[in-house]
């Protein structure tokens, strides 16, 4: 999603970003011409591929703190690895273009108060329990790495520290205040007043000229507001769900081809460091772009339909494995690492592997007994209130 994150400290992409959720509804059955409705279940595996990306960069593909869970850089453990891994950050822009599919998917046809109890039912009970267990891991006396302070650890909770220029507890949480203005601007442009076929492409039209401008413009509200380098990659999202309503929309195809275009634009800008010296691994342009079209192939062929034969039940789970394993495998993920590797000393490829399983098993367990039993609730508590 959520995204996007990246020791995602940049920004350094990481995540993001969950997005799609159990028991959204699509929309009514489409009419002739259309694809018909059903459980996107491809789309769950990929949210897992993108999520497993960012986790392979913070782990081998960046320096920072987690040279110091190594004891040496991970270039040094990883001698190959590292090179395809300094990649891995651009899974947020993956997280980003399913993020833009789910939400217009999610917010079709859906009143604005239900479209904000779920996206905050679905982000927020995850996010609660990820802050505070990384603020009480990283408080531990034999923990190296130094916490926040406990004024900033309680504004971490808001999800609004970024703004407010606090210390993150989550290294990755940049990446949900990027979906956050996203989810704003979406529903008051197309949520409020109603989503239908015209409204979102003038949307698309109109975010994708008014990003430019504040490109142009050199305006830090503007850029605030608009998020010119990350803008195409939502865009690009929905409109491949107005292909994945009517592959033969023209407008649609053509919202998915410029935002494509864009957004391997800004990857490039961001992300090629040829010419830095100091970098960890160098990113070559043709990389970074292969990088970018993966994303939107791989959702371009799930609107198809051609990825409707990946309908194995596991791959659901996977999906609601990825926020909270997005949430808490950086941080967490250099404790654990220290532990494996220089306590007790097993070799990096092992040690890499049981990190990324440790994650994937807090994960579920941070779904099982947090997700699955607050989400429901929250969104009840919150369809209620504001009823």
């Amino acid at each position: 999603m959520t995204e996007t994150v990246v020791s995602t400290s940049k920004p350094q992409p990481a995540a993001a970003v969950s997005v799609q959720e159990p028991g959204v509804p699509l929309p009514p059955a489409p009419s002739p011409g259309r694809r018909a409705a059903g459980r996107l279940r491809a789309l769950d595996g990929l949210r897992l591929v993108a999520a497993l990306m960012v986790a392979v960069y913070h782990y081998a593909g960046r320096g920072g703190y987690v040279t110091e869970a190594w004891g040496t850089t991970p270039k040094h453990q990883f001698p190959t690895l590292h090179q395809f891994a300094a990649y891995g950050c651009l899974g947020v822009q993956v997280f980003f273009v399913i993020s833009g599919f789910v939400i217009c998917m999610s917010g079709w046809g859906r009143p604005l108060k239900s479209f904000f109890a779920s996206r905050a039912s679905r982000l927020m009970p995850a996010y609660w329990v990820a802050v505070v267990l990384v603020t009480a891991v990283f408080a531990l006396p034999p923990v190296v790495y130094e916490a926040v302070s406990p004024s900033d650890a309680l504004l971490n909770l808001t999800l609004l520290q970024q703004p407010l220029g606090a210390d993150r507890v989550l290294g990755v949480c940049w990446t949900l205040w990027v979906e956050i203005r996203f989810y704003a601007l979406f529903a008051l442009c197309v949520v409020l007043p109603g989503a239908n076929r015209r409204r979102v492409i003038m949307f698309c039209a109109g975010w994708t000229l008014a990003a430019a401008l504040a490109q142009a413009a050199h305006q830090p509200l503007l850029d605030l507001v608009v998020m010119p380098e990350y803008a195409a990659f939502f865009i690009g999202g929905i409109g491949l769900y107005l292909v994945h309503r009517d592959r033969r929309d023209a407008y649609a195809w053509g919202i998915v081809l410029v935002s494509f275009l864009i957004g391997q634009h800004y990857a490039v800008i961001d992300l090629w460091n040829a010419s830095d010296p100091d970098a960890f691994a160098h990113r070559t342009t043709t990389g970074i772009v292969g990088v970018v079209a993966f994303g939107f192939v791989a959702v371009t062929a799930i609107a198809l339909g051609w990825l409707n034969w990946a309908n194995w039940r596991w791959l659901t789970v996977a999906g609601a494995l990825t926020y909270p394993f997005y949430l808490v495998h950086e941080h967490l993920g250099w404790v654990v690492i220290r532990v494996l590797h220089r306590t007790l000393e097993l070799p990096a490829s092992v040690t890499f592997a049981l990190t990324i399983t440790a994650m994937l098993l807090l994960a579920w367990l941070m779904n099982r007994l947090v997700e699955k039993p607050m989400t429901p609730w929250l969104r009840g508590v919150l369809s209620r209130k504001l009823g």
